[in-house]
């Protein structure tokens, strides 16, 4: 039996959680509201202030999505609820950010701006020049978008230069040494 996939899902106070028909869930909590369409096969049933996720049966198929769907609907609710943020830091000399309106505008190295627009629902803040906070209630969302950030200019192992994330450590490399 899987460990997650058996655990009940607790609803919070001020969240709702409706599943119709196909296994669309519907969670609207007080930062807003998500839906997701969840594998058919799966039994999605909403128990007073928990949901409950079972399967049909044992095939390797069946025992995977079990997890996976207790888990997008356990990201849902805690969406709606606290939300999600992604930090990252960029390094480097020149190297800066810059926030007008939705338009995020990077100075990376390149011979241009990077200039990149807040997805719907996502909202991304600076904290000096340096500092990128991710911010919005679908973690897959948040999750790309800070991810297509840092692929801009991803960290170089040699002087730790380019865009990575506050809890992300680079592997530094030593660089060539001269003849003598």
């Amino acid at each position: 039996m899987s460990r997650i996939g058996r655990m009940p899902i607790a609803i919070p106070a001020g969240v709702t959680v409706a599943i119709a028909e196909n296994n669309k869930v519907t969670v609207k909590g007080p930062k807003g509201t998500l839906e997701r369409v969840l594998p058919a096969e799966m039994q999605i049933k909403a128990e007073g202030n928990e949901v409950v996720v079972a399967r049909p049966n044992d095939l390797k198929k069946m025992k995977s999505l079990h997890g996976l769907t207790r888990t997008l609907i356990s990201n849902m609710v805690t969406g709606v609820t606290e939300g999600y943020s992604k930090t990252l830091e960029i390094n480097g000399v020149g190297y800066r950010a810059a926030k007008a309106g939705k338009e995020l505008t990077l100075t990376l190295g390149y011979s241009h701006p990077v200039v990149m627009t807040d997805p719907e629902g996502i909202e991304s803040t600076l904290e000096g020049q340096n500092k990128i906070i991710v911010k919005g209630i679908d973690k897959e969302k948040v999750g790309q978008y800070a991810a297509e950030i840092r692929a801009k200019r991803e960290p170089e192992p040699y002087k730790g230069k380019g865009i990575k994330y506050s809890d992300e450590v680079i592997r530094r490399k030593v660089g060539k040494t001269g003849k003598k």
